[in-house]
Formats: C-alpha cells, sequence, structure tokens
C-alpha cells in the first residue's frame, strides 16, 4: 500500500448514508401512496399533498400553503392551479384586496380526501406494524429529534443557491458551441467525433 493509498479514505457505499436509505425507502413505500393518487383519484402526490394540508389547517393563503407543504411558491401555484381546473381546491379574494386569496377544500375535496387518507393511513400502518412499539416510539423520537437537527443544520448553513436555470443555459451554449463546430467541420470537409459520455 501506498502512502497516497494510506491517505485516501475508503469509498463507501450510498447505502451507508442516511439521506440515501430515507430516499429509498420513501421511493418504495411511496410509490403505493403514488398509484393511488394518479391510478384511482387522478391527482399527483403534490396535489395530495396541499389537499392534506388544507383539510387539516383549513383555509391559508398561498404563501402560508407552501411553507406548511415545504414546497416552494412555483410548484405550489402550479399545483393550485391544477386543482381549482379540477374543483378540488376554491380560491377566494379576500374584500378589499383583490390581489390576496384564501385557498381551501371544495366539498368535492373534501370527500377526495375523506375517502384517500384512511387509504394513505393504512400503508403507513402496515409498514409501521414491523416495529414493536417500544422501537416504533424510539424511531418516532429519532426522527423528531433529526428533522429539528436537519432545520438548526439548514438555518445556519451557508451554501449556493441552486441555479437550475443557469445549468440550462450553460448546457444550452456547450450545445451550441458543438453545433457551430460540427458546422465549420462540415464546411472544411474534416469528420468531429461526438464528445465523449464518459466519465474523467
Amino acid at each position: 500500500m501506498t502512502a497516497e493509498d494510506a491517505a485516501t479514505p475508503p469509498r463507501r457505499p450510498l447505502d451507508d448514508l442516511l439521506l440515501y436509505r430515507l430516499s429509498r425507502l420513501l421511493a418504495v413505500a411511496g410509490s403505493m401512496v403514488i398509484r393511488l393518487c394518479e391510478g384511482r383519484f387522478g391527482i399527483t402526490r403534490r396535489e395530495w399533498r396541499l389537499i392534506a394540508v388544507l383539510a387539516s389547517r383549513g383555509e391559508l393563503g398561498s404563501s402560508q400553503l407552501a411553507e406548511h407543504a415545504q414546497l416552494d411558491r412555483a410548484r405550489t401555484s402550479k399545483a393550485v392551479g391544477s386543482l381549482v381546473a379540477k374543483r378540488l381546491v376554491s380560491r377566494t379574494a379576500l374584500a378589499g384586496d383583490r390581489r390576496q386569496v384564501r385557498l381551501g377544500l371544495t366539498a368535492t375535496g373534501q370527500a377526495l380526501y375523506d375517502e384517500l387518507f384512511p387509504l394513505v393511513t393504512r400503508i403507513n400502518a402496515e409498514l409501521m406494524g414491523t416495529l414493536d412499539a417500544d422501537d416504533a416510539a424510539r424511531f418516532d423520537d429519532a426522527l423528531h429529534r433529526l428533522q429539528a437537527h436537519a432545520e438548526t443544520m439548514v438555518a445556519q448553513a451557508v451554501l449556493p443557491k441552486a441555479d437550475r436555470g443557469r445549468h440550462a443555459a450553460a448546457a444550452a451554449a456547450a450545445a451550441a458551441g458543438q453545433g457551430k463546430k460540427n458546422s465549420t467541420a462540415a464546411r472544411s470537409g474534416k469528420a468531429v467525433s461526438p464528445p465523449s459520455s464518459r466519465s474523467p
């Protein structure tokens, strides 16, 4: 073993990472909820989240709904528009300021919630049924502590903001550059090899 090998920490699989394991659990167990939402009730999982928040908290403003559902405003606005079109959510303008609206479930939206929520609860109960009462209590306590610590970490972290527009522009510029290169090569009669898809 070389000194360089000794200084390099051993590679660990993603399976060792808590967030990855939680993501896998959500992907597998959550797929049953998605199939219920989309296949039986004609809504997305994101729309279901908004319906559930409105059912538990009553009428909310758009910003409040986004905050409670932990979604950004753009995604919330798009989902709300879809729910209004499906007549599951109503928009009511506040008196004196039509720019401010209150969002609430319609009778149809409430009926959907009343039918879907017990099914989702049953899936969660069956999943938790693999733990005995003591394990379930410890797991619940651990989740609360992890959630609280994660929120503290986010509040204290100094991280760059996600800029999907910048990355999309960079990709478009790279594609345009490759297209220009191909065009120039075509005029000169030279063949241009496609860019390698292998990682460096």
